[in-house]
């Protein structure tokens, strides 16, 4: 599966984009540890990153599938 990183999370995981290895479809939830084994760094951030899938935001429940696009989204400030 394709990981897009973008702002903090690109320096947390090391890079813009990423592949994280996907057997089958899991939730957005389940997709969490997996990212956090993968990439320890992003773990104290669960609560603040967002993901968004196919470019869509998604919840814990929404389905993510071996070939969808993901998208690590930190939370944004402007002025």
């Amino acid at each position: 599966m394709r990981v897009l990183c973008f702002a903090a999370a690109r320096e947390l995981v090391g890079g813009g984009e990423v592949a994280v290895p996907l057997d089958g479809a899991c939730t957005a939830g389940e997709l969490w540890p997996r990212l956090c084994a993968q990439y320890p760094a992003l773990a104290p951030y669960r609560a603040s990153i967002r993901l968004a899938v196919n470019g869509v935001w998604a919840v814990d429940a929404d389905r993510v599938a071996p070939g969808d696009e993901v998208a690590l989204l930190p939370p944004v400030a402007g002025g």
